[in-house]
């Protein structure tokens, strides 16, 4: 299976906006809104009562005029809120500094780079699900972060990035404090199976990984917060691909994170 990781791919902050200004005005209703009403949208509860929120998520692909919209894409739209404020950095993990995370903990600090952020992840290389009908495999496009200004760490995962339909999966994860990052770099997630292993059929043939708890999601954040902060060589801003091969490239700049000599 080939895994793409020579720069970053559409992400789901540019499928939700059809341009940047669209991603600004979403902001700036937010803001206005938030400030009228005295509400934080730093706190996830407050931020999903706001008006502009809602007209946001039934403006989405799939959301329309759904029961549940909210409790489906408000985590979405908290974190393209956070991501567009934050200046919308990237970050591309390279095979090689992938798998040098997964097989163990840097050293370091799990302190991350930007107070909001979404890491992409080598194209199909981590699957969710576990194959059967009711959890098919979908190949994980990246995860989502966001640390609010009283140090709680909000987390998404972002899958099903497919050219063959429409639309994304999205998983949020609990909040959790970013104090306790350092304890989840060594963090044993699935007890009586090696995390990361993938239930793929034949994804150990492959070099595939698999995440199926929130465990895993706060461990690979935790080893990726803390080899950027580590090893600041290992990484470099690169302008958005020009190129009009598959798979189809990000408009955004972005950071490549690489296996550091």
């Amino acid at each position: 299976m080939s895994l793409h990781d020579e720069y970053t791919r559409t992400t789901p902050w540019e499928l939700a906006f059809e341009s940047t200004d669209a991603a600004r005005q979403f902001v700036a209703g937010v803001s206005e809104e938030s400030e009228g009403r005295g509400a934080d949208p730093e706190v996830l509860e407050a931020f999903l009562t706001m008006g502009a929120v809602d007209y946001f998520i039934r403006g989405l692909e799939g959301a329309e005029g759904k029961d549940g919209a909210l409790a489906r894409f408000g985590g979405l739209a908290f974190h393209a809120y956070h991501f567009t404020n934050a200046g919308c950095p990237v970050y591309l993990l390279s095979v090689h500094a992938t798998r040098y995370l997964v097989e163990g903990a840097p050293n370091g600090v799990p302190e991350p780079p930007a107070p909001s952020g979404y890491l992409q992840l080598p194209q199909h290389l981590f699957w969710a699900g576990d194959g059967s009908d009711e959890s098919p495999p979908e190949s994980i496009d990246g995860l989502f972060w966001m640390v609010t200004s009283s140090g709680l760490l909000h987390s998404m995962l972002v899958t099903g990035l497919r050219p063959d339909r429409p639309g994304i999966g999205v998983v949020p994860l609990p909040p959790a404090p970013l104090r306790d990052a350092a304890g989840w770099l060594d963090l044993d997630a699935r007890g009586d199976v090696a995390d990361f292993t993938a239930s793929l059929p034949g994804g150990e043939l492959d070099g595939l990984y698999g995440v199926s708890t929130a465990g895993e999601v706060f461990k690979l954040l935790a080893r990726f917060f803390a080899y950027a902060a580590s090893v600041p060589d290992a990484l470099a801003a690169h302008e958005p691909h020009k190129g009009i091969e598959a798979p189809e490239a990000s408009s955004l700049p972005f950071t490549r994170v690489r296996l550091s000599a």
